[in-house]
């Protein structure tokens, strides 16, 4: 319609701003269709060149042409999890007809970024509906909700996300752009786009065990001791692998480190016998040296597959202990590199999965208070408490109608400490009103368990022996979501032998 009307000069930007829209518009077209080739050129220079995909199994490797085209976009490091996933919606009862209506089936697939990955903006956040690029703010919120404890405040996960729906279930006139969409059943889309994302950050961990040989199975024999060298005097705790769990059936007891004892001293903890280590191999003659080794020295380990997506998650791999760096950080080997783990961070995360869990087998634990305070409310918002009530007992909190608009709190939970018991209700009431129908109601007390595991969490300061750290190891082996603390703070960090190559200048 408008093929030869020109572009008014006056409402154009400057050359740079109209070159980073043309590559944002490019960027989204390369996505989309992975097997067409596209050059970029500006002012006679070639920008970059992407060569078509081609594949046999359009279906089955789409995703893993996806990959490499996002590689040979953004050139970044960080292997992505493929998302695979499918449901079907409910049918709707048409307004003009009895009949239900049926909505047919959705389908998301394509790469999110593993826990820790994330970015300070959406401009990683690249979502097709049916191929086509669109926005949608529904489907912003389902992307954190499906990250929730795995992202920090404030940051924004790396998504390339393709929806796959019904037509008719799409409006696309909400915006002259045609960018801005909106589904008919806008609640059910964004309920099943976020529970695709939980569920392929719960199966990275939990659904990618892969055997692994221990990295160092025995500590071999010291080297003799040159004469006249005085023996340093190292206080690491002893290195030893750790190995992944093997097939756990049940449910596993309660984890060493028992957020129902704060005041206990760390070195009191029970921990579980320590398998004696196999015998060592007979010690080999060692040239006569002047230096002595920090820690026993490491059998040299096969480097893993550089296959994209055949690294298995950290957790899934033997760990060595190596030892702790400034009270907080333990060191840790792998087969791939060296691992840091934040003491502080994984404790929030073992504790406040155990605290869920118990809230879930049943109502949570309730103490009455002293002297009841009454609460009054606004009519709308009383009205709206009036008819959560039985799911705040659930939760702990005893609230009853003492009056039309007033509320008597007479109980909450032992972990809650409020100095102001209004306020306390009315963030219960905002909270309640965002979580909505959709989100389990033990979503509401989360924040409060966060709080409360950061208090009972061991410090930066807490000295840890080598068993203690193995337990905290195992038990952050067996949470859901192991890698970030409920805050979102990573507990692991890795730092492969590349990278370790590069910062010593080995490599290029």
């Amino acid at each position: 319609m408008f093929y030869n009307l020109p572009a008014r000069r006056k409402f154009l930007r400057t050359d740079e701003t109209e070159r980073a829209h043309i590559l944002h518009y490019l960027t989204l077209a390369a996505l989309s269709h992975p097997e067409v080739g596209f050059t970029f050129t500006q002012d006679g220079r070639l920008m970059w060149q992407l060569p078509p995909l081609a594949a046999d199994n359009p279906a089955a490797d789409r995703v893993s042409r996806l990959r490499d085209r996002m590689k040979a976009l953004s050139g970044a490091q960080t292997e992505l999890l493929p998302v695979e996933f499918s449901a079907e919606l409910e049918p709707l009862v048409s307004p003009h007809s009895e009949a239900p209506v049926h909505s047919g089936a959705l389908r998301v697939w394509g790469l999110i970024g593993p826990p820790g990955a994330s970015r300070s903006t959406r401009d990683d956040q690249h979502l097709f509906v049916n191929r086509r690029p669109v926005e949608n703010r529904g489907l912003n919120f389902a992307l954190l909700e499906g990250y929730h404890t795995a992202l920090m405040k404030g940051r924004y996960p790396v998504a390339c996300l393709f929806l796959e729906i019904d037509p008719a279930e799409v409006d696309v006139n909400i915006h002259p752009t045609k960018r801005e969409i909106k589904f008919r059943q806008e609640q059910a889309v964004r309920r099943l786009v976020a529970q695709a994302v939980r569920q392929t950050l719960l199966q990275y961990h939990a659904g990618r065990e892969t055997p692994a040989a221990p990295i160092a199975p025995s500590v071999p024999a010291p080297a003799p001791i040159p004469e006249g060298a005085s023996a340093a005097p190292p206080e690491l705790p002893l290195a030893r692998a750790i190995e992944p769990p093997r097939q756990v059936d049940g449910p596993r007891p309660a984890a060493n480190l028992a957020p129902d004892a704060p005041n206990r001293p760390i070195s009191s903890w029970p921990t579980p016998p320590v398998a004696a280590p196999p015998t060592p191999p007979p010690a080999t003659p060692a040239r006569p040296t002047a230096e002595l080794p920090l820690s026993p020295p490491v059998a040299a380990a096969p480097r893993p597959s550089s296959a994209p997506g055949a690294a298995a998650p950290l957790l899934q791999v033997p760990l060595r202990l190596i030892g702790v760096v400034g009270k907080l950080y333990v060191l840790l080997e792998s087969d791939r590199g060296l691992v840091l783990m934040d003491q502080h961070a994984a404790h929030e995360r073992i504790l406040f999965e155990q605290m869920l869990r118990r809230l879930e087998q049943g109502s949570a634990p309730s103490q009455r208070l002293l002297l009841p305070e009454t609460i009054e409310l606004a009519p709308r918002d009383a009205q709206f408490l009036r008819e959560q009530t039985a799911t705040l007992a659930r939760l702990g909190v005893g609230l009853s109608e003492f009056g039309e608009r007033t509320f008597l709190l007479d109980a909450l939970p032992p972990f809650v400490k409020v100095s102001d018991a209004r306020r306390f209700a009315l963030e219960l009431v905002d909270e309640l009103k965002a979580a909505g129908v959709e989100v389990n109601s033990l979503r509401l007390g989360e924040h409060v368990v966060a709080k409360t595991v950061c208090r009972h969490a061991v410090k930066a300061n807490d000295p840890l022996t080598g068993p203690e750290l193995e337990n905290l190891v195992a038990d952050l082996r067996q949470c859901a979501m192991p890698y970030t603390c409920p805050h979102g703070r990573p507990t692991l960090i890795e730092l492969n032998y590349r990278e370790l190559e590069k910062k010593f200048g080995r490599s290029q």
